[in-house]
């Protein structure tokens, strides 16, 4: 995957203070910054407006967290699963009506009608050994 030390970063920032020099910098570290707010408000605008139509929806940290991790989220839902077993197991048993058998049956079911082949014209007659 793409990871960056703590060298690699240092390089990236002389590459970007030798390209942009000193009097450019801060415009383009105003205009980067800029941009993330405006990003970061149209993220806030959509998750609203989606949380409008799915109020049930988790919150979008949630979902990245679950992303991430799928193996924790499984966890989390075998846990509860557990813990709804248990309580199900300490419920008092209620009373249980037997279910009826089935009727019997004296009856099989019809086979399926078999294809009708019929030879193309000009050919052989299909070989009846072959069934």
């Amino acid at each position: 995957m793409f990871s960056l030390s703590p060298v690699k970063i240092l390089i990236i920032v002389a590459v970007v203070l030798i390209l942009l020099g000193p009097d450019k910098l801060p415009e383009v570290a105003h205009r980067l910054g800029t941009a993330w707010r405006s990003l970061k408000r149209l993220q806030e605008r959509v998750e609203a407006e989606v949380r409008e139509v799915m109020p049930d929806l988790p919150s979008s940290s949630e979902i990245a967290r679950i992303a991430r991790s799928p193996v924790n989220l499984l966890n989390q839902l075998a846990d509860r699963a557990d813990a709804r077993d248990e309580i199900d197991a300490d419920a008092p048993d209620a009373p249980v009506e037997p279910v009826p058998d089935p009727p019997p049956t004296d009856w099989t079911a019809p086979a399926p009608p078999r294809p009708v082949v019929r030879p193309i014209e000009g050919s052989s007659p299909p070989d009846p050994s072959l069934n």
